[in-house]
């Protein structure tokens, strides 16, 4: 059997009310090198999975299926589906998204194939919002400079994920992505170490407002998740001290704005390894006696870490 040149990668879970017009974006797709698609779906209790049967009843060898056999949550869900591809290229995309340009995957593979020295090819996008309107963009900004990782750390994730392909380079995934409760912006990272990323100014797919159980949480939710991920990076780059000097920044922006709110265990959670759990005793010494006796006393107590960061790994995804 030949090795297709790229492979679509749908992750989906409960995506009855969607999943039809992500697939049939895929389908439409006018491509002149081989293809396939891979569906990985975490054990959907809707009617998704007959509609993904459905579609592969129609198209019996382009499709593959990952079908979990139990709910795994979305970073394992993610890591076998990513995983899985021995293509050169890998285009991304979930169940509430769709693409709608016929060309998409034809213009991201020629421009890849064009320069080596590119890891991702990414592009603009339009918001359905949940009044129904289809409008321009207006939640994330490409910056002047996104090519480099310096940016993307320094800046946070400008790159929506339906409209990413890029280069099949990853061949394994560290235990901080297991962990990250931003999948998608890690995996970004770990690319733009291998290479520069491209973005293109055509619109090519649409991406749902507030779908997804992320954006049904509050503000300090996101906020703690988005700086716990920057620790797992900051641990994951662990040689890169420019990169580690944003991400302690970052996290430091957080523990000042958050300090009202933030738990011991938060932080344990944000310590991660000696040298940033220095970071954050530091700061938070001269901001707030009571947490930092706190965390002192947490901090004592042996192996709390690492079992914490086991629960974390069960549950965080799942949240």
């Amino acid at each position: 059997m030949k090795i297709p040149l790229l492979s679509v990668c749908l992750i989906t879970y409960n995506h009855e009310k969607f999943i039809r017009q992500a697939l049939d974006g895929i389908i439409m797709q006018k491509v002149n090198f081989s293809w396939e698609l891979i569906i990985a779906d975490d054990f959907s209790t809707d009617k998704t999975r007959d509609i993904i049967l459905e579609y592969k009843e129609k198209h019996h060898d382009f499709i593959k299926l990952i079908f979990q056999k139990k709910n795994v949550g979305p970073a394992i869900n993610f890591i076998e589906l990513i995983s899985d591809p021995i293509s050169k290229y890998i285009a991304y995309l979930e169940g509430d998204d769709y693409w709608t340009d016929s060309l998409k995957l034809q213009k991201q593979v020629d421009f890849l194939e064009a320069n080596p020295d590119y890891a991702l090819c990414f592009h603009h996008v339009s918001i359905l919002k949940t009044d129904g309107n289809i409008v321009d963009d207006f939640i994330t900004k490409v910056p002047a400079d996104y090519e480099k990782i310096e940016t993307l750390a320094r800046l946070g994730n400008y790159i929506n994920s339906p409209s990413v392909v890029f280069r099949n380079v990853i061949k394994e995934f560290p235990f901080e992505f297991e962990l990250s409760p931003m999948g998608d912006f890690f995996l970004y990272m770990m690319l733009a170490e291998q290479g520069k990323l491209k973005y293109l100014e055509e619109k090519m797919a649409v991406y749902r407002q507030d779908v997804g159980i992320w954006s049904q949480k509050n503000n300090y939710f996101k906020d703690f998740n988005t700086a716990y991920s920057q620790a797992l990076l900051y641990s994951y780059f662990k040689n890169k001290s420019l990169l580690q000097s944003i991400f302690t920044d970052r996290i430091k922006i957080f523990l000042k704005n958050g300090e009202n709110q933030i738990t011991a265990e938060n932080l344990l959670q944000l310590s991660l390894n000696n040298d940033l759990q220095k970071e954050i005793l530091d700061f938070l010494i001269i901001r707030n006696a009571t947490l930092k006796k706190e965390v002192l006393f947490y901090k004592s107590t042996k192996n709390l870490v690492f079992e914490l960061s086991q629960r974390l790994k069960q549950k965080l995804w799942k949240l």
